[in-house]
């Protein structure tokens, strides 16, 4: 380890505590609910649904806070949202034991794909300007739906804008945080706040012992593992290489689909690294010294941990938000990542067409065949890259550029990384 990253001081905990504390929220708040839904759709009694809760909390609270330490990097790691959007369509008609048998055989999956190396290899043959291409259509949704709910709460998003502008003309690191107490304090003075049904209760974890069939790993694992590797895994680790972090993908996917191996009899699906949520903590706002941002990842595990042992609880705390305080929040968290992307993307003249393609190919979100527009983005861009630019010379991949002095290497090992200078000089 790097001397004097090791010295660290409580000013060091502020800025990525508060980055980890909207990321979990934004998480908890935006997405969640689609793990009441697909647990309503399958007919889950109450301590079913408490421990599924429970299960990927803890086990991505662990997964990423062990990562983070472990590699000196913000590797944040979430539950697959698309993975339980597609659950709820299959857990109705698909007996509980059975999906739970699927969750394991998805989690050896990608316990051996961690083993086999092959992932990080396509990784770094993914070219910079796609890449950043990518992540920016990823996130463009969330900074339009920064101000798309003017139209349904005009007051509460205007006044969160212009909190933003406001504090971002004196200081970066705490222009969202700002904005968050901004927002609790309009809520609670306009009684939008209902916590009356709340009670605080811990989580207990329950049992189910997995059954396996040919229809659940065709029906239900398969789909779950190319969904979570293709609209999770890709793009989170887009994020990390996005922002100069060179960990490599073969030991995150292996301990998230160890954790996920773990966790699945207990109700977890899928363990990755996180994509929208990592951007919050991996940038410059969540530190200046990219060496201290992994603080953010232990950060966030504290969080998940947290609500993982209350369950239900802390989880329904986080969606009593107004939908439009959430989006707003996130949007506004996202716009330096956005605009660090964007810029990436556009910064090549020679890829620049075929990384806009890329974008607005990735931003479209068309769903093929059951899998998302960040799949079918990627391999628009790729294609179109090949087709124009096959045999000439151009500029690596983002993630095959020669790593700073102190990165990880690829076989992983601490990392103190530099920052992405395009990303940096792009923050407004």
């Amino acid at each position: 380890m790097n001397r004097t990253a090791s010295r660290l001081h409580p000013r060091d905990l502020v800025s990525p505590t508060l980055a980890a504390l909207i990321s979990v929220m934004v998480n908890y708040g935006g997405t969640f609910v689609l793990v009441f839904q697909a647990a309503q759709l399958g007919n889950l009694s109450a301590a079913q649904t408490a421990s599924w809760v429970w299960s990927v909390s803890i086990g991505v609270g662990l997964t990423g806070a062990w990562l983070s330490w472990r590699y000196r990097a913000p590797i944040i790691t979430a539950w697959s949202t698309p993975g339980v959007a597609f659950l709820a369509t299959v857990m109705p008609f698909t007996p509980y034991g059975e999906v739970i048998g699927a969750y394991v055989l998805c989690a050896i999956g990608f316990i051996l794909l961690g083993l086999s190396g092959v992932f990080e290899r396509l990784v770094r043959w993914i070219p910079a300007g796609i890449a950043a291409g990518l992540l920016a259509g990823i996130l463009l949704q969330f900074g339009v739906n920064a101000f798309g709910g003017a139209s349904a709460d005009p007051l509460l998003v205007i006044v969160l804008v212009l909190t933003y502008a406001v504090l971002r003309r004196f200081t970066s690191r705490f222009a969202v945080v700002g904005v968050l107490v901004a927002g609790l304090a309009i809520l609670l003075a306009q009684q939008r706040l209902d916590l009356h049904g709340v009670h605080l209760s811990m989580a207990l974890p329950v049992f189910e012992t997995p059954q396996f069939s040919l229809g659940a790993l065709f029906g239900v694992a398969l789909p779950l593992f190319v969904i979570t590797l293709t609209g999770q895994y890709m793009p989170g680790m887009l994020v990390l290489r996005n922002d100069g972090y060179a960990t490599s993908a073969n030991p995150i996917i292996t301990v998230t689909g160890l954790g996920s191996l773990l966790m699945a009899p207990f109700g977890a699906h899928a363990f990755n690294v996180a994509a929208i949520t990592a951007a919050i903590c991996t940038g410059k706002d969540a530190h200046p010294d990219p060496a201290r941002r992994y603080l953010a990842g232990i950060a966030c595990g504290v969080f998940y941990v947290t609500v993982g042992v209350f369950g239900v609880t802390l989880a329904s705390l986080f969606m009593v938000l107004p939908r439009t305080f959430v989006t707003t929040l996130a949007g506004l968290a996202l716009l330096g990542a956005i605009g660090g992307s964007l810029a990436s993307a556009m910064g090549d003249a020679r890829t620049r067409e075929t990384a806009l393609i890329t974008f607005l190919a990735t931003a479209a979100n068309v769903t093929l065949l059951g899998i998302g527009g960040a799949f079918w983005g990627l391999l628009t861009g790729l294609l179109v890259h090949a087709l124009m630019h096959a045999g000439r010379p151009l500029s690596p991949a983002v993630a095959s550029a020669p790593a700073s002095p102190g990165c990880t290497p690829p076989g992983g090992g601490p990392a103190h990384p530099a920052p992405a200078p395009a990303r940096q000089s792009a923050l407004p």
